[in-house]
């Protein structure tokens, strides 16, 4: 299929489509007059990389989890060489959760009665 109907049909556009090219997550075919055709799989890999993105995953550790990918969603199948760095993800956007917990923490303390104070004061 030509990027256009793949666009279409993933409800994604043109130009994500090439982004995902340009980071070899998605190698489409090429025609002799240098058109786009992508196979019968693309519009399964499209939604996976989708799925990978908005877990908040790079291109770069996109392109190494694709392998393990296995349906729409997608479910990861921890390939071992990919475990490792999943772990290491997860423990980031912990430490990341915990620094937002005490953030709110404090301004919760400004925002308490008797917690702000003015330099008149």
């Amino acid at each position: 299929m030509l990027i256009g109907e793949l666009a279409r049909r993933t409800g994604t556009t043109r130009r994500a489509l090439r982004y995902y090219e340009e980071h070899a997550l998605l190698i489409p075919d090429r025609d002799p007059n240098g058109y786009r055709r992508y196979r019968g799989d693309a519009e399964l890999r499209v939604h996976q990389i989708r799925g990978l993105l908005a877990a908040g995953f790079s291109t770069e550790v996109i392109a190494r989890l694709l392998p393990c990918a296995v349906g729409r969603s997608p479910e990861i199948q921890l390939c071992p060489s990919v475990a490792a760095e999943m772990t290491q993800v997860l423990a980031r956007v912990e430490a990341q959760l915990a620094d937002l917990d005490r953030q709110r923490g404090s301004i919760r303390r400004l925002l308490a009665p008797g917690g702000v104070r003015t330099g008149s004061e």
